[in-house]
């Protein structure tokens, strides 16, 4: 009973601190400001794609000329994905269809992208998406952006 009790009360243990670390993670990641929710899926069919798979929920972060942007679900410190401001081309701009609606947040826009030939997608709500696309058009001088 007793041997019952200790492993419960550890694995009870357990989760909380992974909870916590978790949102430690997040906080730290939003600490120097400059984040938004962002769903990303990579390297996707030229054609569209609604079935909702492929989408990973995560937060991008403007650091300089780039957007860092980090799994929720991850313990990491380091971004998974880095996007070069002078790498991003926007190539269409939608609203979620079929089971992607599913998959995404309610108010989230779908953003399609190039980025160094690799083709990927972005979800954000539309304050997101403006601010992402004011920081795409604020490049400096001589740097190519090429927004849709």
């Amino acid at each position: 009973m007793f041997l019952a009790l200790w492993v419960g009360g550890l694995v009870v243990a357990l989760v909380a601190i992974g909870l916590f670390v978790f949102g430690l993670r997040r906080r730290l990641i939003q600490r120097s400001g400059g984040t938004f929710d962002c769903s990303l899926r990579w390297d996707v069919p030229a054609e569209p794609d609604f079935s909702g798979k492929g989408w990973v929920y995560g937060v991008a972060r403007y650091s300089g000329d780039k957007v860092n942007w980090f799994r929720v679900f991850s313990y990491s410190p380091r971004p998974r994905r880095v996007l070069e401001r002078s790498s991003i081309e926007i190539v269409a701009r939608r609203l979620p269809e079929g089971e992607e609606e599913l998959a995404l947040l309610s108010d989230a826009i779908v953003l399609g992208c190039l980025h160094r030939e690799t083709r990927l997608e972005l979800a954000m709500s539309e304050d997101a998406l403006t601010g992402f696309l004011a920081w795409l058009e604020a490049a400096p001088p001589g740097q190519r952006v090429n927004v849709a």
